[in-house]
């Protein structure tokens, strides 16, 4: 497992059974970004990647 998995896997376990829109999923990401700057090219680069899962152009 990689280091990174244990956040996905907590995500996961804590919240697992949870139902949200997307459009609070972008206010959450919106409100990381704010507090931690740093992370800004990740969260975007996620979230492109999440908007675009179904495009064929990416295949």
């Amino acid at each position: 497992m990689y280091y990174t998995d244990r956040g996905i896997e907590e995500l996961e376990n804590r919240r697992g059974e949870e139902e949200f829109s997307f459009a609070w999923l972008s206010e959450q990401l919106r409100v990381f970004t704010d507090l931690n700057p740093e992370f800004e090219t990740s969260v975007d680069r996620l979230a492109t990647w999440l908007a675009r899962l179904d495009d064929e152009d990416d295949e």
